[in-house]
């Protein structure tokens, strides 16, 4: 690893010398920012077995819907942390994985619904690819944490996305039907086919079904080698259904805003190099795409006063809002890159990042990290309310110091 040595960096509120990923400080840092954020969430968990979404202080808002991702990201960052050797993760767990068969799946026609009331009636009944990654993640963390009901609910996962969702005429997933499987838009998109590729790349380290490898590897082909390049190293968001750029499509604005959101790059850079990793490093050029498709986010994305503007139109800043979620995961493609190729330009911009995260994101004294920030860097709830995720920020905390690129869960040592 490149001698650092010589520099000093404020992270974490202490300063420390040397290598990060070797630094026993930051790696304190880390596991502390972990444990907080399972003590923070953990008491969401409801006495019928669902979720609450905390609010800034801890206490549970109470109104709305359970979404299947928030349902099936809490099972995976528990089982995460139990792999990672945290206390107390069974609870909530069992608990998701129940959660997830019993009140999301439709018995009738298959498939889980997007989102359930508190009653069990289905509150948006469509059935989501991207909702269904999450399950088939959800199942694959179950798995390699030693569930007894993962196998069942990772198979029936795994039919679903084969038999609804993929469309082999292109290699990609079709983004969403009505809850009997009919079609009610043409929309297609990369949110819902990256997270598809995450979660076949979990079922792959979950099963060593080659049959999921694959089909990440094509997925990803498709965004690095065809539209990567032709884009300027950017990653168009949204296509018709014959998987042309629609570059006037405006959706939900978390989910489907419109333009690119370079976080995706992040997030889909250290995803090509965990498919690279696990395919046997077969192709010498593949970190330099990644590297290219992350620095282009990195230049493009960077706001002046710390962390990343939202979207983008070709390049220029479209919607300037600070979420959480792109920091974290820039943190994630930066440690990933610096596993392969340790270098002082990437551990500083992983260092500034750390450093931004302790001042303005993470709330130290409740746990949990803000999810938006204003203008002058202060938390506020304008597309978010409360703090609704705990999975971006804890894979921030568990994945780097990981020397390892994939099968993070299980080499940790």
């Amino acid at each position: 690893m490149t001698n650092t040595t010589k520099t000093q960096d404020t992270i974490g509120n202490v300063r420390f010398d040397g290598a990060w990923i070797n630094d026993p400080v930051h790696q304190k840092f880390l596991r502390d920012d972990v444990q907080r954020q399972l003590d923070f969430f953990r008491p969401m968990l409801r006495a019928d077995g669902g979720f609450d979404v905390p609010d800034f202080a801890g206490a549970p808002l109470r109104d709305g819907p359970q979404e299947i991702h928030t349902t099936a990201r809490m099972v995976h960052s528990f089982g995460l942390a139990k792999q990672f050797g945290y206390a107390d993760c069974d609870d909530v767990i069992d608990a998701g994985m129940a959660y997830i068969w019993n009140a999301h799946r439709d018995p009738k026609n298959g498939g889980y619904f997007a989102a359930v009331n508190r009653d069990g009636t289905a509150a948006d009944d469509t059935k989501l690819a991207y909702g269904h990654g999450f399950v088939l993640l959800a199942a694959s963390t179950a798995k390699d944490a030693g569930h007894a009901d993962a196998d069942r609910l990772l198979a029936d996962a795994t039919d679903v996305l084969q038999s609804k969702f993929w469309e082999e005429a292109y290699g990609r997933f079709a983004d969403e039907f009505r809850a009997d499987w009919t079609p009610f838009s043409t929309y297609r998109g990369l949110n819902a086919n990256m997270h598809s590729v995450e979660a076949h790349l979990a079922a792959f380290e979950a099963t060593n079904d080659r049959a999921y490898l694959d089909r990440a590897g094509g997925i990803l082909n498709f965004f690095f080698e065809e539209l990567a390049p032709a884009h300027g190293w950017r990653l168009p968001e949204h296509f018709t259904q014959d998987w042309q750029v629609d570059a006037e499509y405006e959706g939900n604005p978390m989910f489907r805003p419109a333009g690119s959101t370079p976080g995706h790059s992040f997030e889909l850079g250290r995803l090509l190099l965990q498919y690279w990793d696990l395919n046997g490093r077969d192709d010498d050029g593949v970190p330099a795409k990644a590297r290219r498709v992350i620095e282009q986010a990195l230049n493009d994305a960077a706001h002046r006063d710390g962390g990343f503007v939202y979207t983008l139109e070709q390049g220029k800043v479209a919607k300037a809002d600070r979420y959480w979620w792109p920091v974290t995961e820039a943190i994630g493609a930066l440690a990933a890159l610096q596993k392969l190729e340790p270098n002082e330009k990437d551990e500083a911009l992983y260092r500034s990042l750390w450093a931004f995260a302790d001042t303005h994101l993470i709330d130290h004294a409740r746990g949990g990290w803000y999810p938006e920030l204003d203008d002058n860097g202060r938390p506020v709830s304008r597309q978010f309310l409360g703090k609704p995720d705990i999975y971006h920020s804890i894979q921030a905390g568990l994945f780097p110091p990981v020397p390892a690129l994939s099968r993070i869960s299980t080499s940790q040592g």
